[in-house]
């Protein structure tokens, strides 16, 4: 438990058990006492385990990490120990689809980004082909807005 990162932790921890204890027993839901109680093998109230099981693994329950040995190790040998610890492997369960999962957009040539922010860069950047071409696609795509689109598309023909 690393009690010099937080003064409560470490003013608690000089309190006696017993005043723990009359604490625990006042305060049932607060877990910073159940947690010195069971660092120090008192017995912890039965009410945090149904509570807040999920607390089980308290930060102010782990060891503290050595930065220094750390700071040392290349990014591979990091990423090695990482996968080492409690089996954090991904594998595809039985009944899983096989095939490759991506991160990156897979667009076709035929599948091109359009948004009117997109044409709205063009203009200024002063491509009015290319935005006139985004107009016409999100007209098509948008017929509620068709209107509105043949406006924009007849304004920069008509370079206003």
């Amino acid at each position: 438990m690393n009690e010099q990162q937080n003064p409560l932790m470490e003013r608690l921890s000089a309190l006696p058990t017993e005043t723990l204890v009359q604490l625990q027993s006042r305060y049932p839901w607060y877990r910073p006492v159940q947690l010195l109680l069971a660092a120090r093998g008192e017995a912890v109230s039965p009410y945090a385990d149904l509570v807040d099981p999920w607390r089980a693994e308290s930060v102010l329950m782990q060891e503290e990490v050595d930065l220094q040995a750390l700071m040392h190790l290349s990014t591979d040998d990091l990423i090695d120990r990482f996968l080492r610890e409690d089996d954090l492997r991904i594998v595809a369960e039985d009944g899983e689809p096989d095939s490759e999962i991506t991160t990156e957009a897979n667009l076709s040539d035929e599948e091109e980004l359009v948004s009117e922010p997109l044409a709205e860069i063009y203009l200024a950047q002063g491509l009015r082909a290319e935005a006139i071409a985004i107009y016409r696609k999100l007209s098509l795509l948008n017929p509620e807005k068709s209107v509105y689109f043949a406006e924009l598309i007849d304004r920069i023909e008509n370079n206003n």
